[in-house]
Formats: C-alpha cells, structure tokens, sequence
C-alpha cells in the first residue's frame, strides 16, 4: 500500500453543487489522499480490496458504501481483490453546500449528525447499501435542480439508517467542522473564486477582509490550515482540473484561463498537488467512466 499522502484537488468549481464519477476498472491505483470536499463511494465487486480511511484499515466484502469527510485521509487497494470489473461510484460535494444555519434547523438534524460523524468515516451496512444503490446508479440521469433534490434525499435516507459504523480513530476529528464558520474567510473564497484567472494579491484580500496582511495570512492559515497562496493555486487547480476534463481546450490555453502565466509553473504545480501532469489527468478522465457536474 502506497504510503504517500496526496492532497487531491477535485474539479468541483464553486459553482457546483456536486460532482458525481462513475466507471468499470480493474485495480485501484489512486493514492492515499484527503481532499476538502464531503465524498460517499459505493464499490461493487471488490472483495478482498483493502479500504483505508484515517487509521482505520479494513479488507472489503463485495458492495460497500461508505462517507468520508473533509480532509480525512482515505483511500482503496487492489489488495487481494482479483476482479475485474470493479464498479465505483464516487460522489464529491463541497463542505459548505449545506449552509451552518440551515443545517441548524430541525428537519436537517438527522443529515448534519451524519456529516459530523463522516468526519472520522463511516460506513453503512450491506442492506442499507444495497437499498441505496439503484438511486445512485440513477442520479446522473436526473437533472439540475432535482438532483440536488436526490442526494438531499439519499443523504437524509442514509443518516437515518441503522447500525451505521463510525471508521476512524477520535483524533481524526480534533480540529475539523463543516464549514468554515466565518464570514471574513468566506468573503476571501468568494473573492478568489471569482477571480482565479485574474491578478490575486494578499493586499486585495487584507482590505476585502478589513485585516493587515499579516493578521490576514496568520487568520487565514488557522482557519484553513493552509497559507493563502496554497489556497490561490488549489482554486485555480480545481477550475483547470475541470477545463481539462470538461473542454477540447489545449493545456497551454486551460493554464493561461485559471491565472497560471508560466506553463512550468502551472505543470510543476499541478504534478504536485495531483500526482500526474495535465496530460496524464485528462487522458485518465477521457478514457475511463462517466463524470457529471451538478
């Protein structure tokens, strides 16, 4: 099993609501990895795959289905599987898709239980799986509106459902929440959503935020854990991500779109963050299963 930590950056845009990728492969090669985005991965046809998720490490039965939460290390293994068509369908949704005073309200306490407790991992039994499956088979071929309205509904069906384990260790879950919970960081990711393929300066965001720069940089990395400049390129390489599968635009014409004027940089960055060039991540999306962006 691979011992790397990959911090992956999804091309959900923050224009999304989710995304979901469905497909039939062999092997699992994908990296241990944790990412910012909410992640339920059903698997069929994997038996004797090995699933890691925070220090919680288990050899898999043939149908699972399991939440991950923000920026928990997970990841899947070949391990003793020796299938051949392993099915997965992943479904990525942002952190803050469901609003903290929403979910304050009592009709979304059962889903916002479920959201906390996915912060350390968990898993749903066989039947309630099973139960699930032909819905999230389904989902893509809903539309819009009405299927933001279905992964509410698969949601609220799961968080309700019974015996459901919790995965990972209590220090998996010391300094996450599911959003971000100011306003100042929020005014921050909207500024540099809006504006990835522009000029993005620290001074622009200080003033945006009514900070000095350096109050802002120690603000922004205690409440992100992550510098602002790492923010910028995550943001700018979530959108290339998403040009990349979404467009027929060359690479050079993606980096340039998402703020990256250096075709070196943009590489060396990219190959960092994702564990492959832009090349490589766009023939592996073109060659293999479906991807859906809500």
């Amino acid at each position: 099993m691979p011992s790397k930590l990959l911090r992956e950056i999804t091309p959900l845009t923050s224009s999304d609501c989710f995304t979901l990728f469905s497909r039939t492969k062999d092997k699992f090669d994908f990296p241990l990895h944790y990412h910012e985005e909410f992640e339920l991965n059903f698997v069929k046809n994997a038996k004797g795959a090995k699933r890691v998720i925070g220090d919680h490490i288990e050899e898999i039965g043939d149908f699972e289905l399991v939440l991950v939460g923000s920026n928990l290390p997970h990841g899947w293994f070949t391990h003793k599987c020796k299938s051949q068509e392993i099915q997965e369908i992943t479904i990525q949704f942002h952190r803050n898709l469901f609003d903290e005073k929403f979910l304050q309200r009592n009709q979304m306490s059962f889903i916002r239980s479920l959201l906390e407790r996915s912060l350390r991992g968990v898993c749903f039994t066989k039947e309630t799986t099973m139960a699930i499956m032909p819905r999230l088979i389904e989902l893509p071929q809903k539309h819009a509106f009405d299927s933001v309205l279905e992964l509410m509904s698969i949601l609220h069906d799961l968080s309700i459902s019974r015996n459901i384990q919790t995965l990972s260790g209590g220090s998996f879950n010391t300094v996450e929440t599911i959003s971000y919970n100011s306003r100042r960081i929020e005014k921050i990711m909207t500024y540099l959503n809006n504006n990835f393929d522009k000029d993005l300066s620290l001074t622009d965001a200080a003033k945006i935020a009514g900070m000095t720069e350096v109050a802002l940089s120690r603000f922004f990395k205690a409440r992100t854990g992550k510098t602002f400049v790492d923010t910028i390129n995550e943001v700018r390489l979530g959108n290339a991500s998403r040009m990349l599968i979404d467009t027929t635009h060359s690479i050079t014409e993606v980096a340039y779109k998402c703020g990256f004027n250096n075709m070196s940089n943009f590489n060396r960055i990219f190959k960092k963050k994702k564990d492959c060039t832009p090349k490589e991540f766009r023939q592996s999306y073109t060659t293999s299963g479906i991807r859906t962006f809500i």
